[in-house]
């Protein structure tokens, strides 16, 4: 059985965009690339909403992004080697390959991906909210940035969850990775 994980950059303050839409704040460094390519290389399937979608097929449609590090060479093959799923009532079609486009997040329907060998991710914060709230999230994966953004696009919606710490590492670059098992129990409000 597979696990959706969650997964994002983010900022000290749990913003994964400031309020002008910005994250030039979240580069990943070599070391930091390296690790999150380990950690998705066995992801059998991306779960997109419409404008992550639209930010993350560079990877396979602009060869300038790969070409930018070996790492981020790397990240371009697990990347399009993928299953993707796009979630959008707006967006007409999709321009890369394993990518299907669906009109609606079913739970049913993301529990069988789940239940199939493999984990998936579950990449943006608004589709993301949509899985914690349905119970579906098994992991959340965060990248701390070391910064301060004061406000803007949140990571986590407001939402209760209990969380059971799996992992923490530091980069050089100040960045911490926290690794995280969604519990079943929900704190009291």
């Amino acid at each position: 059985m597979g696990q959706l994980i969650y997964s994002m950059l983010v900022s000290a303050d749990g913003y994964v965009a400031d309020r002008d839409g910005n994250f030039d704040w979240a580069v990943p460094d070599e070391e930091v690339l390296a690790v999150i390519n380990a950690d998705t290389a066995d992801v059998r399937t991306y779960l997109y909403g419409r404008r992550m979608y639209e930010m993350m097929h560079v990877w396979e449609t602009d060869p300038d992004a790969a070409a930018q590090s070996e790492e981020s060479a790397e990240w371009a093959k697990i990347w399009c080697a993928a299953e993707k799923i796009v979630y959008s009532t707006t967006l007409p079609e999709v321009w890369t390959q394993h990518t299907d486009l669906q009109r609606e997040f079913r739970a049913a329907d993301i529990q069988q991906l789940k239940d199939a060998d493999g984990d998936l991710t579950v990449d943006g914060p608004t589709l993301a909210a949509e899985a914690l709230r349905l119970g579906l999230v098994d992991q959340i994966h965060m990248l701390v940035c070391p910064v301060t953004v004061g406000g803007g696009l949140r990571m986590l919606p407001d939402l209760a969850l209990s969380l059971s710490l799996r992992s923490s590492r530091g980069f050089g670059n100040g960045m911490v990775q926290l690794k995280y098992d969604v519990t079943e129990e929900r704190p009291d409000d």
